[in-house]
């Protein structure tokens, strides 16, 4: 990225979210976070005054996205690259673990990464560019005793990944999954 961008960047309280804003921010780009807690987002904000812009936004309120992408791109400005790194990880075995802990993750993961992409994508699309980075995992490689529905959502990511960049190749719109490994976030 040799130009300024504006970066709209999924769950920046923490983890690769915030690490990646940070580096961002360091580069001279703007970049838009979203955070949960009106705390998070000063904080974040606080990183660099006037390109650091908080959102109030938990993904999984799926009805809420559009409202906020489309504000970014009115107060903000276009978005050039959208972050999905908002997630976490469900640890405990199948059989022990309830099914509404996998819609959880799953809400997250997964479901909350594709209604952002499905945000961004209109706006990316009439511009005929944009750049889609999905935080996946290794963990959507390869399994791991323990943490099959963190698996099963990064595994979901991944190929929902893989499809979307064909789709929106002609565009001039890349779509990347991201698959790091075993990375402490706190």
């Amino acid at each position: 990225m040799s130009a300024s961008k504006t970066l709209l960047i999924t769950g920046v309280s923490s983890g690769f979210g915030r690490a990646l804003a940070q580096e961002a921010l360091a580069k001279g780009h703007r970049v838009v976070g979203t955070v949960r807690t009106k705390q998070a987002l000063l904080e974040f904000e606080a990183l660099a005054s006037g390109e650091a812009a908080g959102r109030l936004l938990d993904v999984t309120h799926f009805d809420a996205i559009d409202g906020v992408v489309a504000d970014i791109e009115e107060t903000v400005g276009p978005i050039d690259v959208l972050i999905n790194s908002a997630g976490y990880g469900h640890e405990g075995i199948l059989e022990e673990s309830p099914l509404a802990e996998m819609r959880r993750q799953f809400d997250v993961n997964v479901f909350g990464a594709v209604a952002m992409m499905k945000a961004v994508l209109p706006y990316m699309r009439r511009r005929r560019r944009g750049h889609i980075l999905n935080i996946t995992s290794m963990g959507g490689y390869i399994t791991m005793p323990g943490i099959a529905y963190y698996c099963g959502s990064k595994f979901a990511l991944e190929g929902i990944s893989e499809t979307v960049a064909k789709e929106v190749q002609p565009f001039g719109i890349a779509v990347t999954a991201v698959a790091p490994g075993s990375f402490r976030t706190d």
